[in-house]
């Protein structure tokens, strides 16, 4: 069994109080269009790979409709692209764990097709980021001595 298969949808609990977390890592050192461009992404991809997370909608007090929000909260982390790269590589081998990635060819790529053809040809890809979702001791393992993206 894993962390999907437990997910309690708890939007009555400060994030901090969770037995899951949610965290992107972004390469520090990326101009700050491509750092939003990747956090965006991730979101994107773990809101699929794990759509329990998104709370449901609501209206203000006017009557205007809001989307669902994920009710995890996510925290947005800085490192150098060898540590986002660790990062990586070490959360691959976490079961329990969604990971999710932004290797470089794709923000070199226009064209989808061309980003999977060029990762299939890629050993080793670089990562400009990595997003973490899972139990929280694994995620603050992983990623608990790093700062806030500023």
């Amino acid at each position: 069994m894993t962390v999907l298969d437990e997910l309690e949808r708890r939007t009555d609990l400060p994030t901090k109080e969770l037995a899951i977390k949610w965290v992107i890592v972004i390469d520090r050192d990326l101009p700050r269009g491509l750092q939003a461009n990747a956090a965006a992404c991730l979101a994107a991809s773990v809101a699929v790979a794990v759509p329990a997370i998104v709370g449901s909608g609501g209206q203000d007090a006017s009557g205007l409709p809001h989307a669902g929000l994920p009710w995890t909260g996510c925290t947005v982390l800085g490192a150098p692209a060898a540590i986002v790269g660790r990062i990586r590589k070490d959360a691959a081998g976490e079961p329990g764990l969604v990971v999710t990635d932004m290797a470089a060819i794709a923000q070199r790529t226009n064209v989808y097709d061309d980003y999977l053809a060029e990762l299939a040809r890629t050993e080793e890809p670089p990562y400009y980021a990595v997003s973490l979702f899972g139990p929280r001791p694994i995620v603050e393992r992983l990623t608990g001595r790093l700062p806030l993206l500023r």
